[in-house]
């Protein structure tokens, strides 16, 4: 008789303990009444993930440990379940009479009322976006607890990705691995995720189930696709992307002796067109909601940056909560303003032209004094950005809605951005997107429908026209900069690579241009450190991913 155990792919949110426990209790409902006798939920399930400084704090960790109580009580009814909850684990203990907080991320077995096992995770990562060694202490031992007839292996995440766990838990008499995550998207991650479970299966011989967290949390994004491989690699069963969902599969013993075998429902292969978009509009989706912004603004200046942030944000919120703001200058071309008015007609979102001229005049003439006999040059650019910045905030702090920024990762690795004018905001939805990237995802949006609004949203001439900040006359954006093939593919090298100069250059790249890209990356670090928190979509972007020194002499 086969064993039905459900991924519990849910959508949490950090810190609200009471609220993510009765999501567990639902879903465990749920699945058990669909024949589930085991139910895994992701890594942290209990508080969020991740949790950060709250962890900290020892009223947190007692809440959390609260809940995961709570969980248990309620279905303790339910005779057979078996449920995996993640969750913060604490005690203090004494060395040489000094009082010690030590913390573990744990996930326990929960089963008709009693919490059966606990497992601390025992390889902590800390790199990228991880800070787990700030927060836990690496666990020993294993955690193999039964369900019917079969043997389970507990791990969380980061331990699948090392031998050494697996093969404890084998050697307990593990016959499946079950692995609860809370794994933080980026482009071509999926693809990583399930290359290393097939090789983790393989090594052991054991089949494993790998359970996924969904949702968006701050500037990092869950993507979901929880799946399974058997014991020789293959992927025998995947669930949805960037949605929420019990995903229920299998695992049965085979007529002859050898490992379980797993098998369920198998999602269809993404593009990554498709998971970037996803995750795009996932990010802005609950950084809103969750936050609890009743919607959103942003200068719409006919460029592909803000057409892109646009139709990025009505898919996430719709078009009743998406206000758009055009606000031309003396600088600003006709087009521009025919192609905004354009784009917000075919979405149908609020759509209002707030001239900057009087008040850029009004800045030139106070100023005229001070600048008397000098050239104007990106300071009188800047004041423009500055004056849209202060239109936008005074728009946000009357009506409530958070403004999104637009500038993507060329311009913040370069500088190529105003502080206080168009760095003004709250949420940088496209801060990880290199200018190339800014393009693609355009011309795939306008080819693809992922969320039925039978609408291409970007006109084709914004898409198509060399882009420019139009802060001076006939301006574009190559004459600051080297055209964004080069730039881009420079920028993956420097900062995605951890390539320096000389490599680069080696690689045929001029020497000049490398060279001046290296030191606007450097000199401009004191911008990135006010920029907004944006959505996280590579395995390096401008927030923990990236923590240069402002100050410094060394170069790379």
């Amino acid at each position: 008789m086969a064993l039905k155990i459900s991924i519990a792919q849910l959508n949490f949110l950090v810190g609200d303990t009471a609220g993510n426990a009765q999501k567990i209790v639902a879903a465990a409902k749920t699945a058990y009444l669909q024949g589930a006798r085991l139910v895994l939920t992701p890594e942290q399930s209990i508080c969020g993930y991740p949790a950060e400084d709250l962890l900290l704090r020892p009223a947190f960790v007692a809440a959390c440990d609260d809940a995961v109580k709570q969980v248990a009580r309620e279905l303790a009814g339910l005779k057979g379940l078996h449920v995996v909850v993640g969750h913060p684990m604490g005690g203090d203990i004494r060395s040489k009479s000094v009082q010690v907080q030590r913390r573990f991320n744990a996930a326990s077995v929960v089963s008709e009322g009693r919490v059966l096992e606990t497992y601390a995770k025992r390889e902590l990562p800390n790199y990228q976006v991880f800070d787990e060694r700030r927060y836990f202490t690496p666990g020993q031992g294993t955690c193999v607890f039964q369900v019917e007839d079969v043997n389970v292996g507990l791990l969380i995440c980061e331990d699948a990705w090392f031998e050494e766990p697996a093969l404890l838990a084998k050697e307990t008499g593990a016959e499946l691995l079950a692995v609860i995550n809370a794994s933080p998207f980026h482009i071509g991650k999926g693809g990583e995720r399930v290359a290393r479970m097939a090789e983790r299966a393989q090594a052991v011989g054991l089949p494993v189930i790998y359970a996924h967290s969904v949702g968006g949390q701050d500037e990092i994004v869950f993507d979901g696709a929880s799946f399974a491989v058997d014991a020789a690699g293959t992927l025998v069963a995947r669930a949805p992307a960037f949605q929420e969902t019990i995903f229920t599969l299998q695992a049965a013993r085979p007529a002859a002796p050898g490992p379980l075998e797993l098998g369920g429902p198998i999602a269809h292969e993404r593009s990554p067109e498709a998971d970037l978009w996803d995750a795009l509009v996932m990010g802005v989706r609950d950084y809103i909601g969750k936050n609890g912004f009743p919607g959103v603004l942003l200068g719409l200046s006919g460029g592909i940056d803000s057409a892109l942030v646009l139709a990025i944000a009505v898919d996430a919120l719709g078009r009743d909560k998406v206000r758009a703001v055009m606000m031309p200058s003396p600088y600003t071309a006709d087009i521009s303003s025919i192609d905004a008015r354009d784009m917000a007609a075919r979405l149908g979102v609020r759509y209002d032209e707030i001239s900057i001229v009087p008040e850029f005049d009004a800045f030139r003439a106070s100023l005229a004094g001070e600048f008397k006999g000098l050239p104007e040059d990106t300071t009188e650019e800047n004041i423009q950005a500055r004056i849209r910045g202060v239109l936008l905030m005074a728009l946000s702090n009357k009506f409530g809605s958070i403004v999104l920024t637009t500038g993507n990762k060329s311009e913040m690795a370069t500088g190529y951005c105003t502080l206080y004018g168009d760095m003004a905001g709250g949420f940088a939805v496209i801060k990880d997107l290199l200018k190339t990237t800014v393009f693609r995802l355009a011309r795939w949006r306008n080819i693809h429908d992922p969320y039925g609004t039978g609408i291409s949203p970007i006109p084709e001439r914004i898409i198509t026209r060399p882009p420019s900040a139009e802060l001076r006359p006939d301006q574009v954006d190559q004459d600051s900069l080297p055209p964004y093939e080069i730039l881009d593919a420079i920028l993956e090298r420097y900062m995605e690579n951890d390539q320096g100069v000389e490599e680069i250059i080696a690689a045929g790249f001029e020497r000049a241009v490398v060279e001046r890209v290296a030191r606007l990356i450097r000199i401009n670090e004191y911008k990135r450190r006010q920029a907004p928190v944006g959505i996280r979509v590579t395995h390096r972007s401008f927030g923990k991913d990236w923590r240069y020194p402002i100050t410094g002499k060394f170069r790379l």
